[in-house]
């Protein structure tokens, strides 16, 4: 037991770190570039996490998470908050894989082969996700 949890820590200690490196990356990148709107980071944390990891769950509470902390000082309205959430939502749906759960049902049910269910569910939820951000841009925009 004492082995499997010191492989559980170094695991999950390497994917925090991970995620902490790109929220680094991400923010030195807003800062260096007159600034990366909270909604678009929102939506590219997400994606990051859910191609990482393949759960969109994970990847929205992820992103919940780094963000959270960004916005209290910017000090949005209930409108732009929806418009990061939507953010959220979207990037944490793109790029469905073989790490999420939702690729192994479609793939069943419809009777796919893994490469069919590729080139379908992952373009169809890429296509969803990023309708989805760039919906909340655009909306985030005009609040």
């Amino acid at each position: 037991a004492k082995g499997a949890g010191s492989a559980a820590e170094v695991a999950a200690g390497c994917y925090v770190g991970a995620v902490g490196g790109a929220v680094d990356f991400l923010r030195g990148a807003a800062r260096s570039h007159g600034g990366l709107p909270i909604v678009a980071l929102a939506f590219i944390l997400a994606a990051a996490v859910r191609v990482i990891q393949g759960s969109a769950t994970v990847a929205m509470l992820t992103a919940c998470g780094l963000v959270l902390p960004m916005l209290e000082p910017l000090g949005l309205n209930g409108a732009q908050l929806a418009a990061v959430t939507i953010a959220i939502g979207g990037g944490a749906i793109v790029l469905s894989h073989v790490n999420d759960s939702g690729f192994w049902l479609a793939n069943r049910y419809l009777g796919l082969t893994e490469k069919q269910t590729l080139q379908t569910w992952t373009v169809m939820e890429t296509i969803i996700g990023t309708t989805g951000g760039v919906m909340a841009m655009i909306i985030y925009s005009f609040l």
